[in-house]
């Protein structure tokens, strides 16, 4: 997953007028048409490019390890390095975010991931990759995602008016798609067919490429400042944040305290950063159920993750190419649902919309406990992934409508943490569960966890509360 971003519509009027509603971040992109548009583009090849490399990298690094060892706990550790620092770092990332320059962050962002994946190239070379040295890069991949992921979902209020956002939020999980789940898992298992040296290399030299596409950018994309009334949105505890507060949140701060609000830090000021992140969504009850269910669909798709490339190998007897077919369908779901997504909102509504991915997870972890039969498992995994762009697209546009842009750094590490941080937790589980009681049984746990969450869902998640959050 690489950095978020979007395409900004209307003209050069239309723009000065959004800015400063967006945010100081927003006055370089918004200045002009031209620069605007050049870096939207050049964030979208970027995202693009990222995004290929890492479907690649989800697919290598557990078939690397389902060759070394036939531990179902083992394989599911390769998949957790990949997903545990959103429990170790995403907090103190979020502040992070919202002090440095973002666009710096993701050049750091991907020069670990080079880091990383040469690591593996030079072990492969010396004699071999071992299993830890497969876990240590995945760690190193995880962190680089924490920071690249924070990063991007910050820019996006700053570039993006609040009237483009549902458009740019589905391009952009559409490009996110696209290349991580339906390109990247699919060129993945014809490199890794080809041989562990070619998938690495192929991997190393496309975030080599993401980095000098960063050198086009222009301006700077700091965050905004905060002010005291992006604190006292930041305490408001109502559902439904009214549009007036949350441009007030977000009005900049006087261009001379720029250089005066950005001194060194000390460690007690972080941490009051990221209580302010804590008390902003568990203070909006709409935020913290969003999240809180989406805690159970994460962990459902870190557990799928996790133990698929074992099933896929030795249960369902699929090759390495077969089984990047399989992510495929994820892919391809998540595609479709990126170009339905205004069309099923207005169809359906945004409430219908995001339950679908409550039905497609449901389906993911159901349906490899009920058939090992290729055509249900994919079809099961594309029902899942056009849910989940549809969640992703509707949850995105919600939160930036809701947060103020001074603290979308704090904001993602906190809600991505309680999230993201679950698909770790569900890898393990899935992997400790598959151990004592089968692979069946595995599948039929989760999918009954993600069954409770269909009535706190439906409870809480109403028409009216998320008109409110229009």
């Amino acid at each position: 997953m690489g950095a978020d971003t979007a395409t900004v519509s209307g003209d050069a009027a239309t723009a000065s007028a959004t800015a400063t509603a967006a945010g100081p971040g927003a006055t370089e992109a918004t200045d002009g048409a031209r620069p605007r548009s050049r870096n939207t583009a050049v964030l979208l090849v970027f995202t693009a490019i990222t995004n290929l490399a890492d479907g690649v990298t989800k697919i290598a690094l557990p078939l690397m390890a389902a060759h070394l060892t036939t531990s179902p706990a083992r394989i599911s550790l390769v998949s957790l390095t990949l997903t545990a620092p959103w429990l170790l770092v995403a907090l103190h990332v979020g502040v992070l975010v919202d002090r440095v320059d973002r666009r710096r962050l993701l050049w750091l962002a991907d020069g670990m991931r080079m880091l990383a994946v040469g690591g593996l190239l030079l072990a492969l070379a010396a004699g071999g990759i071992t299993l830890w040295g497969l876990a240590l890069a995945g760690l190193v991949l995880g962190v680089a995602e924490v920071i690249a992921l924070t990063s991007a979902a910050a820019l996006i209020p700053a570039v993006v008016p609040r009237p483009a956002r549902e458009r740019a939020n589905a391009l952009i999980t559409g490009t996110e798609t696209v290349a991580n789940e339906f390109c990247g898992p699919f060129v993945g298992g014809l490199l890794v067919a080809a041989g562990t040296g070619v998938a690495l290399g192929a991997t190393w030299v496309t975030y080599l490429a993401a980095s000098l596409v960063l050198l086009l950018l222009t301006g700077r994309f700091r965050a905004a400042q905060d002010t005291p009334e992006a604190t006292a949105h930041a305490g408001a505890s109502t559902t439904g944040a009214s549009t007036t507060a949350a441009s007030t949140a977000t009005a900049p701060a006087a261009e001379p305290l720029d250089g005066d609000a950005r001194p060194e830090a000390p460690a007690a000021a972080v941490h009051a950063q990221i209580a302010e992140g804590l008390r902003h969504l568990w203070g909006q009850r709409l935020l913290r159920t969003m999240a809180l269910v989406l805690t159970v669909l994460c962990a459902s798709w870190g557990a799928w993750l996790a133990l698929m490339p074992l099933v896929a190998t030795r249960t369902m007897g699929l090759s390495a190419d077969e089984y990047g077919i399989v992510l495929s369908a994820l892919g391809v779901g998540g595609l479709t649902g990126a170009v339905a997504a205004t069309w099923v909102n207005r169809l359906l509504g945004r409430r219908w919309a995001m339950f679908a991915d409550l039905l497609g997870t449901l389906a993911m972890m159901a349906v490899p406990a009920l058939t090992t039969q290729l055509w249900a498992v994919a079809l099961s995994a594309f029902v899942g992934g056009m849910g989940g762009t549809l969640w992703t697209v509707n949850a995105r546009l919600i939160a930036q409508n809701l947060v103020p842009e001074a603290m979308m750094g704090r904001y993602s590490g906190v809600a991505r943490l309680l999230s993201w941080g679950a698909l770790p937790v569900g890898a393990g589980l899935m992997g400790v569960l598959a151990e004592w009681c089968g692979v069946r049984w595995a599948f039929l746990v989760f999918a009954a966890t993600v069954a409770a969450t269909v009535p706190v869902f439906l409870r809480v998640v109403t028409s009216d509360a998320l008109r409110a959050a229009e």
